[in-house]
């Protein structure tokens, strides 16, 4: 069964902090589809307005300009608000090393400011997003919670340190956290443009205009990736979990392991392209292999994921041919 089977009562509020991002216009999206109201919180500084600029006239749809490091808005959003979809985050490892203290504001006291105005104001689930990152230098596969490393960048660490957090306020105050560790989310309208660009949009455009890619390191490295939709799943299912789940961290992938080599030559060929990529050196602060074991996101959130690597890359190359 997929998110879209999923039901809420009908005057459920949800508000989706980053909710012109990425991973955060398509939950606003899902969750618009299903009808039910949305709040989205983004100040635009990764988000992009034309993420959500098809939902802005729909009734049940509300776009608050504003930070969440400002604790009086994350106040004033969370007003009435029944489930809060934390993804208000700076991604991106490489940019983290050259700007700790940014990542700590956003990431660390942004998603603080956001658990504590959600405590305040009687929110039912607080669901926020971590990252695959916190399992750091482990050499452990699959990558399985409760068997995390020594983190390897700022941006790790400010995702261990919201994990902590998250504990605590189910612990100390009741509030109900849940924390999905995503791994390598892929899919539409995720940005294809920029040096910090995920590596699969990046691969398609690139591709796409026959430049060269560059991959960094051997192309050896592995990753669990993970389609949209089961992201969108997982966030749902946590807004539904039981209270005896809370306050703990849930990898939230697809179970599989694929080489960035080999994603790379999937690419080519689905999209009829013959170009040798060029091969950089390794990128400071990335995990080598990454690879998710989600039966505790099964057992205990109900996690089912809908898609695989070749269901959602099917989609997500549609996607791009007809939008980049």
């Amino acid at each position: 069964m997929g998110y879209r089977e999923l039901v809420f009562d009908k005057d459920s509020i949800f508000l989706v902090t980053g909710g012109a991002g990425f991973i955060g216009s398509n939950i606003c999206e899902a969750l618009i589809e299903m009808g039910y109201t949305v709040r989205c919180l983004d100040n635009l500084s990764t988000g992009k307005y034309e993420n959500i600029e098809p939902l802005t006239s729909h009734e049940k749809f509300t776009f608050i300009k504003g930070d969440i490091r400002d604790l009086d808005t994350c106040m004033e959003a969370v007003k009435g608000v029944d489930y809060v979809l934390n993804q208000a985050a700076w991604g991106s490892v490489p940019r983290s090393i050259e700007m700790p203290l940014l990542y700590e504001e956003i990431n660390i006291r942004g998603t603080l400011n956001m658990m504590e105005a959600s405590r305040q104001n009687g929110v039912k689930k607080f669901v926020y997003a971590s990252s695959s990152s916190v399992y750091g230098d482990s050499v452990l596969l699959p990558k399985k919670e409760g068997q995390e490393g020594n983190v390897l960048s700022p941006y790790a660490l400010t995702k261990k340190v919201d994990e902590e957090y998250g504990r605590l306020y189910k612990e100390l105050y009741g509030l109900d956290t849940y924390g999905l560790r995503y791994f390598n989310v892929f899919g539409r309208r995720q940005d294809p443009e920029g040096m910090y660009a995920a590596v699969i949009p990046k691969f398609i455009r690139q591709l796409l205009h026959d430049e060269v890619p560059t991959i960094n390191g051997d192309g050896k490295q592995s990753r669990d990736f993970t389609y949209i939709d089961n992201v969108i799943e997982a966030n749902l299912r946590a807004c539904l979990a039981p209270s005896e789940a809370a306050g703990q961290a849930f990898n939230i992938g697809a179970g599989g392991r694929l080489f960035l080599i080999d994603i790379y030559d999937h690419l080519c060929k689905a999209l009829h392209k013959d170009i040798k990529p060029d091969y950089g050196p390794p990128r400071k602060g990335d995990v080598r292999d990454s690879n998710a074991d989600i039966s505790k996101a099964r057992e205990l959130l109900g996690y089912d994921p809908e898609y695989d690597f070749e269901k959602g890359i099917a989609l997500a190359i549609d996607w791009y041919v007809k939008n980049v």
